[in-house]
């Protein structure tokens, strides 16, 4: 690019113009070209977090979080931190499902985590209680070790798509889900949830009953709304065959007669796991939940310094 700049400074005046008009569309051309080339799957492909730490222990499984730092990071520091939980029907995916996620506010300050935790598996005796646990623990963990991390313990916000957005809800809700051992005087609870076309209703009539079983209703966010829920934003599309929009409107009015705030952004048409398949969605939502943060007062605040 500097050889034809200088190529193109070096023509007569005038040649001059139209050669920087070629350079520009030129450019331009490429700036699209990429952009279209990028896509949830190629982010998921290329990203790297910036270290991996290992949060629980269970049997001989080390579970771990994938931790990405934003521009500047030091260890000294206490950034606000965007926790995601990657779906997969408890039963699939990793956390670099979910690398799009954790990476989407690294650029504006924020500390992104993608958490591994246990799938579903009958040979190995693992249930959804499981799962809902280890995002308990993911929770705990950062918290406990916020200052070890360089994260802020009161700027956590925790988000999960599909059943990951229902262990994400877990977090918060799902009170006496945990492990034995767990040191229960360090909160789980975020300061925030961001739920992306997520599992909110565990009945016979909602997603995932067979797998659950009988106690279901100790782990469905639509049965567990109290007062005190954390601000909650949720990104449904309306033809979403997982959790159909009835069920969002009904969480939705739930959190409002419990005096919750719950802000809702519908997607006319999107179906399940919207975000992921359409990039300009993916950026509004991830502007959106700046913006939430923001107002919650949880993003980085440039009165308040880092260190």
């Amino acid at each position: 690019m500097e050889k034809t700049v200088a190529v193109a400074l070096a023509l007569p005046s005038a040649l001059l113009l139209p050669a920087c008009i070629a350079i520009i569309c030129g450019m331009v051309e490429e700036s699209a070209a990429a952009e279209r080339k990028r896509s949830f799957s190629s982010m998921q492909a290329e990203l790297e977090p910036s270290k991996k730490v290992v949060y629980k222990t269970v049997k001989d499984r080390k579970l771990e979080l994938h931790i990405f730092h934003p521009p500047g990071f030091k260890p000294t520091d206490r950034r606000p931190v965007f926790v995601v939980i990657h779906g997969g029907g408890w039963r699939g995916g990793t956390p670099r499902r979910f690398y799009p996620y954790a990476n989407s506010l690294v650029s504006r300050g924020f500390v992104g985590v993608s958490v591994e935790y246990r799938l579903l598996t009958s040979r190995k005796g693992n249930t959804v209680f499981d799962c809902v646990k280890d995002g308990r623990s993911a929770v705990r963990y950062i918290r406990a070790h916020a200052k070890e991390l360089g994260v802020d313990p009161s700027r956590i916000i925790v988000a999960g798509g599909s059943a990951g957005g229902h262990v994400a809800a877990g977090t918060a809700m799902f009170d006496n889900i945990d492990d034995p051992g767990e040191d229960l005087s360090v909160s789980c609870v975020p300061n925030a949830l961001v739920l992306l076309f997520s599992v909110l209703d565990t009945s016979p009539q909602g997603y995932g009953n067979r797998l659950i079983g009988p106690a279901w209703k100790s782990i469905s966010p639509l049965h567990r709304i109290k007062q005190g829920c954390p601000p909650t934003l949720i990104f449904h599309g309306d033809k979403d065959s997982v959790t159909p929009l009835a069920t969002v409107n009904k969480y939705k009015k739930a959190m409002a007669e419990n005096e919750n705030i719950c802000e809702l952004v519908i997607e006319p048409g999107g179906k399940h796991g919207h975000l992921n398949q359409n990039m300009k969605l993916f950026d509004q939502a991830v502007d959106r939940i700046e913006v939430f943060a923001k107002k919650l007062h949880l993003g980085p605040d440039k009165k308040s310094p880092q260190k």
